[in-house]
């Protein structure tokens, strides 16, 4: 078997397993699993490390010895000036001398959202799946970088494809098959890196909460978002919509997207599979605290589009400022920051924070992969493409938008969940508030 086969299908091989690991976890309700605890995430580290170990010493080293051959569209010439020869020499023999990249970090950061030490990291892991796979009788014989380079530069600036084309001197045939391939491999090889967490891992998510809140058991903050895309039939500007949950470091826990944009949050989030898992007690299912006599049950929370469920905790309306409520809401308002902030940053890739000239399926593909290289960036501490400011994501607050249909459940589940509520806010009474800039109420 050809190496670039051999390792393509060992690295798809060892994403699979570990998918499947994860599906068998969270798969466990109360009886105690041969794979809970410590020892699934023992196993995950070994076979991250052996998939990282192989995909960046032994497939790279093979497939880094072939030449590296550019395929040259004959239309096109050499772009770019001032480049740094190391730096090119480094992604790719060359390859990359074309886009003018330098030393300077914000060089790198505007062609690809990240640091180099990232692109380099991310290149070697990817390598043997970018490289096995050619369009149909057009062997391309580009380096892995180079079609790394290509797909990144499509998610980050958002430029057309004949643009990108004419600065990486490949047609846009190649263009449009190296930017697709790489969602492809995102998606489909590495969907673990946005995968809910295991009942022990989140224990850690909902310790981080109450550390900065003092609202026990919540496990997630959970917000929709909008996405423009362009109707190829008729050029009209659609949305996609897309849910996402995240924990206080705005990682994303979980990812929906390919929902029409014109429904409104409540009615998106009943038609998930996050709502149909919670509800069927395959999620957010170990054993509740006790908060002021009431047992609270793990939890999300949200704006006030959605419905106030026992594991849905949304603010108060009319609330006086000083009241328990208030304080809840404040704490609450803080809590759902990480979700802006979040969104905000997805934005910060240049072909999500425009209409997308892509089909409808391909354009919720870029959507999971520019949210599947979010929680790269976070775990590779690379804030390139990540917000920080308050300024930046506070417009991504949509809470008045989409309708808001209604907080409360009208039958026992909304009873038992305003109860809920009240202890909640009778707990964080206690907390000093201040501190979370929440601001007044």
């Amino acid at each position: 078997m050809d190496p670039r086969e051999l390792s393509a299908l060992l690295s798809s091989l060892v994403s699979q397993l570990l998918l499947l690991l994860l599906l068998l976890f969270n798969s466990s309700n109360s009886t105690h699993h041969p794979l809970s605890d410590s020892n699934l995430f023992s196993i995950i580290h070994y076979f991250l490390s052996s998939q990282d170990i192989a995909a960046t010493l032994s497939f790279v080293s093979v497939s880094r010895k072939r030449k590296r051959t550019h395929c040259q569209d004959s239309d096109s010439g050499p772009i770019g000036q001032d480049v740094d020869p190391e730096l090119g020499r480094r992604l790719g023999g060359g390859d990359l001398l074309r886009l003018g990249l330098t030393r300077n970090p914000d060089s790198f950061k505007s062609f690809f959202r990240m640091k180099s030490s990232t692109f380099e990291w991310l290149a070697g892991l990817l390598e043997p799946l970018l490289e096995c796979r050619d369009p149909v009788g057009t062997p391309l014989n580009l380096s892995a970088e180079l079609r790394l380079g290509i797909g990144l530069f499509r998610l980050a600036t958002g430029s057309s494809y004949p643009e990108i084309a004419q600065r990486f001197g490949v047609s846009e045939s190649v263009t449009r098959f190296c930017a697709k391939h790489l969602c492809r491999v995102l998606c489909t090889n590495f969907r673990f890196w946005v995968a809910f967490p295991s009942p022990e891992e989140l224990k850690s998510v909902s310790l981080s909460f109450e550390q900065f809140t003092g609202l026990p058991n919540c496990c997630g903050v959970i917000d929709c978002t909008r996405f423009n895309v362009v109707n190829e039939n008729n050029g009209e500007i659609e949305s996609i919509a897309a849910q996402v949950v995240v924990d206080s470091s705005s990682r994303i826990l979980s990812i929906i997207a390919g929902f029409k944009g014109d429904k409104g949050d409540s009615r998106i989030l009943k038609s998930s599979t996050l709502y149909k898992d919670i509800e069927q007690g395959r999620l957010l299912n170990s054993s509740p605290v006790v908060v002021n006599g009431v047992a609270v049950n793990q939890y999300l929370v949200g704006d006030g589009k959605y419905p106030l469920l026992p594991w849905l905790m949304v603010p108060f309306a009319d609330v006086f400022q000083g009241s328990s409520e208030g304080k809840f809401n404040v704490a609450h308002r803080a809590m759902r920051v990480s979700a802006l902030k979040t969104i905000a940053s997805l934005k910060n890739w240049g072909i999500l924070n425009k209409p997308m000239q892509e089909e409808f399926k391909a354009a919720v593909a870029v959507i999971g992969a520019c949210s599947i290289l979010h929680n790269v960036l976070l775990m590779r501490e690379d804030d390139s493409a990540l917000c920080e400011m308050v300024g930046d994501y506070s417009v991504h607050d949509q809470s008045s938008k989409y309708g808001v249909e209604g907080s409360l459940e009208e039958d026992s589940n909304g009873k038992q969940a305003s109860v809920i509520r009240d202890a909640l806010a009778a707990e964080v009474r206690e907390v000093h508030v201040s501190s979370l800039g929440g601001g007044s109420v």
